[in-house]
């Protein structure tokens, strides 16, 4: 099994950057896909990306296509998520997690890291 930490988020305006980390712990990481989620107050969580152990499989929803980058490091145990051209409605704890297969269904996912906060002001 695996345990994500995230970190990297904090306070950005909007049009800015932030770069997400993600680092599992456990020797099997290379075997898991990874996500990213996103859950803003008084919001369910949702699909932001995903990625396959091989890094060959990458998945976006439509709020963040072409403005977020999902990546990942298989020597380092690492995941991450650059996320530019931010707007005020992405603001949400993000969360990593790990599953045995991509996918965009947090369901589908059996490891969770603890999340870190991302706010946009405007």
């Amino acid at each position: 099994q695996v345990q994500p930490v995230e970190s990297g988020g904090g306070l950005v305006q909007a049009g800015g950057s932030l770069r997400l980390s993600c680092a599992a712990s456990g020797r099997t990481f290379r075997n898991y896909a990874m996500g990213w989620f996103r859950q803003a107050p008084g919001r369910e969580r949702e699909f932001v990306a995903a990625i396959s152990w091989s890094g060959l499989g990458i998945y976006y929803a439509d709020s963040v296509k072409g403005r977020f980058t999902i990546s990942r490091d298989n020597a380092k145990n690492s995941v991450y998520l650059q996320m530019d051209s931010l707007n005020p409605e992405d603001t949400a704890v993000y969360y990593c997690a790990a599953g045995d297969s991509v996918a965009t269904h947090d369901y589908e996912y059996h490891y969770w890291g603890q999340g870190t906060q991302v706010t946009v002001s405007s």
